[in-house]
């Protein structure tokens, strides 16, 4: 198991150096001058030139480049173009709601989809098994921002039982933070669900079609143990799989969630960044999201040791 684990370390090492060259190459890719527009449109030639030397734009590609991984490793993201504060304390200030908002979302969705997939496997060809599908398809194909805009519209502006924009600091409270974040995680993982419970109940559909479960059903076992304990267990490495991959999902649809929502958080800080181009905030927010896309296929690779014997031994 150890020797798996650090295999894995280990090739996440040249995907996080290849991911730090295309965020640090974004900066020559993308059009315009930093410099230009650091200065503002009133500035002159000279005034430009002064930032380019400041900022050492016109050192070669490779220069800049180690400089700039030098300073990542010592937790120098950079200054904003626009704001001039430090990349790293813009991020830290925004990170709260973001990764509350994708761990309500990832709750919620594992939450919903694995009862949804169980029974629909169950009750294979029935009317729940069809109104699952159909459910599932549904998810896939209305984008979160219109699943977004319908809840703010039925349960926020209609009903008035939730918050349909803004977001409340968990130094106010655990439940006003939640509250403020319930509509934008349902909006979320709306796709997310509907994917989860479609894998789960193609791999549950597969396990109970098994000897060993028509056994255990011959043996007179409860149903619900049958389910649970045993074929969902087994059907946990696709699963975790597909939990492990849906966070592309996540990190994707929180940057549409967090502006149709008003959320002050990553979303809204790329999307702002992006339209001022302010590179340096987009470089930071980049390999910040691509980290934790590591990190989590690193830990659903650990969980494979868990569950999966065949790597634990």
């Amino acid at each position: 198991m150890l020797s798996h684990i650090a295999r894995r370390l280990l090739a996440a090492l040249p995907v996080m150096t290849f991911v730090a060259l295309f965020v640090f190459g974004l900066l020559y890719l993308a059009p315009g001058d930093p410099a230009a527009i650091m200065a503002g449109d009133q500035a002159t030639a000279a005034d430009i030139a002064r930032i380019r030397i400041a900022l050492k734009l016109d050192d070669p590609f490779p220069i800049r480049f180690g400089n700039w991984v030098w300073s990542l490793l010592h937790g120098d993201l950079g200054l904003s173009l626009f704001t001039n504060q430090p990349v790293a304390t813009m991020i830290v200030q925004r990170l709260e709601p973001t990764y509350l908002l994708m761990l309500m979302t990832l709750v919620v969705s594992v939450t919903l989809a694995l009862p949804i997939g169980v029974i629909a496997a169950w009750k294979h060809n029935t009317a729940s098994d069809r109104a699952v599908m159909v459910f599932a398809v549904l998810s896939f194909s209305v984008p979160s921002f219109v699943v977004g805009y319908l809840l703010a519209f039925v349960f926020g502006l209609q009903l008035r039982w939730l918050p349909v924009q803004g977001y409340v600091p968990m130094s106010n409270g655990l439940w006003p933070a939640v509250r403020s974040l319930i509509l934008p995680a349902i909006a979320l993982g709306s796709v997310y669900i509907g994917l989860l419970a479609r894998i789960t109940r193609a791999t549950m559909l597969e396990v109970l079609a098994q000897d060993y479960v028509r056994t255990a059903r011959a043996k007179g076992a409860e149903e619900r143990k049958i389910l649970f304990k045993h074929a969902l267990k087994n059907c946990s490495v696709p699963i975790i799989t597909t939990i492990g991959s849906g966070v592309a999902l996540l990190i994707g649809g929180a940057i549409v969630t967090e502006t149709v929502f008003a959320i002050p958080g990553l979303g809204r800080l790329t999307v702002d960044a992006i339209l001022r181009r302010d590179y340096p905030v987009i470089q930071g927010v980049i390999l910040l999201f691509s980290f934790m896309y590591v990190l989590v296929n690193l830990l659903v690779d650990m969980l494979y040791t868990v569950f999966d014997p065949r790597i634990r031994y």
